[in-house]
């Protein structure tokens, strides 16, 4: 299990993960920020680009913030923070 910090903006263009800021990765979510849309879309997004089942990605803190903290399961966080930056690398925007 890992934890992620996010820095989510809601109400893009498109779903993309856009890249890190220190240790912060910023997201792009279609969904606006009303009744859990928005963090069920990162948590859709995320587990999509990482090809984990839905329910290994979860909000866990920041649930009504633009920051939020995210628990992946099923990866340690060195070979989560590599699997994102190879996802970068490919500059693939999952969840269009």
């Amino acid at each position: 299990m890992a934890l992620l910090d996010l820095k989510v903006s809601p109400k893009a263009s498109r779903n993309a993960i856009t890249g890190f800021m220190g240790e912060v990765l910023k997201v792009s979510v279609t969904a606006a920020p009303e009744r859990g849309k928005a963090n069920q879309a990162v948590e859709a997004l995320l587990a999509d680009a990482l090809g984990l089942p839905l329910s290994a990605v979860s909000v866990v803190a920041g649930h009504s913030a633009r920051t939020k903290r995210v628990e992946v399961a099923g990866l340690a966080g060195p070979a989560l923070r590599q699997q994102l930056c190879t996802i970068l690398e490919r500059g693939a925007r999952p969840g269009r």
